[in-house]
């Protein structure tokens, strides 16, 4: 008479809820692995990460205007600050004791209103000038230590909303923080173009114009990243191979 215990354990059965049945992997489609590719580590991996940006604008006669910022994190950081410092370097003199003079800008460039709409990274260099050099680069160093560097901040606090300027025989700085990123804007005199290079939700903006003669304008940032040195232990390895195991008898 076994029997009523059959069906008793039959019904139980059908009445278990969905997630109480056996999970079976999904293939991920290659869009959301895009997504999803490159955006994570491990808990406890990253020991610091810092950013360094740098604006620089050099004239025909040797006069530069620019600011770097800097900004490191790490497991003992409270609160994370920009720290802002200008760079303000005066031009060589003649013989007779002035510096030679700048000859006007007269180039001219169109176009490029959707730029300030663009995501991700975008590097803009646009030129109607001669004997002009400008570079807009990105670096990523990632580097594996067991302790964070030590790094002494140096230069202004750059608070949410404050604004710090410059200003000399190369052009107008400006170093901005809008709450969601910053900001450095250089307008050169003489009409000889100006440089734009920003870090804000998400993407990175780097452009710039040069309407003279003679310039040189440099425009950097770059992202320190220090990962610890943890080797994976046999029981995380043991349980890889495992997850792998179980995708065998799905067709994996």
């Amino acid at each position: 008479m076994k029997t009523p215990i059959w069906l008793v354990l039959a019904c139980m059965t059908a009445s278990l809820p969905i997630h109480a049945e056996v999970l079976h992997p999904i293939e991920l489609k290659d869009q959301e692995l895009a997504s999803l590719r490159g955006r994570y580590v491990m808990p406890g991996r990253i020991v610091s990460f810092g950013i360094v940006m740098s604006s620089t604008w050099q004239n025909a006669r040797g006069e530069v205007i620019g600011a770097s910022s800097t900004l490191q994190v790490q497991q003992a950081t409270i609160k994370p600050q920009f720290y802002v410092s200008l760079i303000d370097e005066r031009g060589a003199p003649t013989a007779q004791g002035s510096a030679q003079p700048v000859a006007q800008g007269s180039g001219t460039v169109s176009g490029g209103a959707g730029l300030g709409t663009t995501q991700g990274v975008t590097q803009v260099v646009r030129a109607a000038g001669d004997d002009n050099s400008a570079y807009n680069n990105v670096n990523v160093n990632v580097t594996k230590a067991d302790q964070a560097p030590t790094v002494q901040p140096h230069g202004q606090v750059l608070a949410a909303g404050q604004t710090l300027m410059a200003e000399n025989g190369a052009g107008a700085l400006s170093v901005s923080s809008t709450g969601v990123g910053v900001q450095m804007n250089i307008d050169a005199h003489g009409n000889q173009g100006n440089s734009v290079q920003r870090l804000a939700q998400g993407g990175l903006m780097q452009n710039t114009t040069v309407l003279g003669n003679g310039n040189l304008v440099n425009n950097v940032t770059s992202l320190n990243v220090v990962m610890r040195q943890n080797l994976p232990t046999a029981a995380s390895l043991n349980g890889s191979l495992d997850q792998l195991k179980g995708l065998r008898s799905v067709g994996y």
